[in-house]
């Protein structure tokens, strides 16, 4: 999240390499990394609420679930039209190829919701969010790959309201993918950080956490490469622009082995988490264990993301970004990256959680 708020205004600097910037059509940077890990985050911590419908025993009905969810998809349709209006009232710079000519990535993170509830139905006949998750991106590069619909997407003339937001549309399909991934992920790791697991205990629970993690990062590799390598598996390439399966495997991939990474150097470094022995304990051992500027974003993070997008608009309506020297983009940079990270400890400070 903070790499994401920081590249977001960067890249419009000339001091941000361009390596960095999201590619156009194929290939992978920091930034097409940074749009997939939020919806496969977001995705983690929506398993919170599945989890707890399987720890009392019983299911919503399908009707309650999707009004839930639309419920939860309105504030985010609401930021994706203003997002629109102020773009094209202010004139401002975008690049069409990303989501398309009307689309923002506001309007994929509140379709991802409804579409969440329709498939967790799918659970009665496909055995995890994982399974689902591959066989939707499967079933979309098979549809770009064995009809024109790649074609279409790539090349085809913005000629009508489907051909204009064409990006935005399809490359849905691999989000939602992704935020399926990552909800799998959080239907063992969000239990794994829980000391109520009364099945085993806190050394136990976390060897079994790591060993799962290390599991799913290896599979989600293999995978990876039976798209992309050339002598083993189909060649493909990663598109961001596509969400295409590459894309959506080596999203997986990377979050799953930065988990598993992070989870590593918390069973080595401060054991006093797992070993706590009530919630009280575990969350003051979490609290002075983590940093307070990580936290305060981890806290508000949909909230921030919304107040750096305005500032980077607000920065490039100010101030000509492509013609200003590096010193002076830095000093823009930390600006910009002080007034955020004081906002969200001042969130966190007066106990303020903004829910989207």
């Amino acid at each position: 999240m903070v790499i994401t708020c920081i590249a977001i205004l960067a890249v419009d600097f000339k001091i941000f390499p361009r390596r960095f910037a999201k590619v156009e059509n194929w290939g992978t940077s920091i930034m097409d990394v940074g749009v997939g890990s939020f919806v496969f985050s977001a995705g983690l911590v929506a398993a919170r609420p599945v989890l707890k419908e399987q720890s009392a025993g019983k299911g919503k009905k399908l009707s309650t679930r999707i009004y839930t969810s639309l419920r939860h998809s309105l504030p985010l349709f609401i930021l994706g039209f203003i997002r629109l209006y102020s773009v094209k009232g202010l004139d401002y710079a975008e690049h069409v190829t990303e989501y398309g000519v009307h689309w923002n990535f506001f309007f994929t993170l509140a379709l991802l919701p409804p579409y969440v509830a329709l498939f967790q139905s799918a659970l009665q006949f496909v055995p995890s969010f994982a399974a689902l998750a591959i066989l939707l991106g499967t079933f979309y590069q098979i549809a770009l790959e064995a009809t024109s619909l790649k074609a279409y997407i790539l090349t085809a003339p913005r000629t009508d309201l489907l051909s204009k937001n064409r990006e935005g549309i399809f490359s849905f399909f691999g989000y939602l993918a992704i935020f399926l991934a990552g909800q799998a992920t959080g239907m063992f790791v969000i239990p794994g950080q829980s000391t109520s697991n009364g099945r085993l205990g806190g050394l136990a629970q976390r060897k079994y956490l790591l060993v799962t993690l290390v599991t799913w990062s290896v599979v989600w590799s293999l995978l990876y490469l039976l798209a992309t390598d050339y002598t083993i598996g189909f060649g493909l390439a990663v598109s961001r622009r596509l969400a295409n399966l590459p894309y959506f495997l080596w999203i997986a991939a990377f979050n799953c082995f930065q988990i598993t990474a992070f989870c590593s150097i918390e069973t080595v470094f401060f054991p006093e988490f797992y070993r706590a022995t009530d919630e009280k304990e575990r969350k003051n051992s979490y609290k002075s264990a983590t940093s307070k500027v990580l936290a305060a974003f981890n806290r508000n993070g949909l909230a921030i993301f919304l107040i750096a997008n305005l500032f980077t608009g607000l920065v490039n309506l100010t101030v000509p970004t492509l013609h200003i020297g590096n010193a002076q983009a830095m000093g823009i940079l930390v600006i910009y990256g002080a007034i955020l990270a004081g906002i969200a400890l001042a969130l966190d400070m007066y106990d303020i959680s903004i829910k989207l």
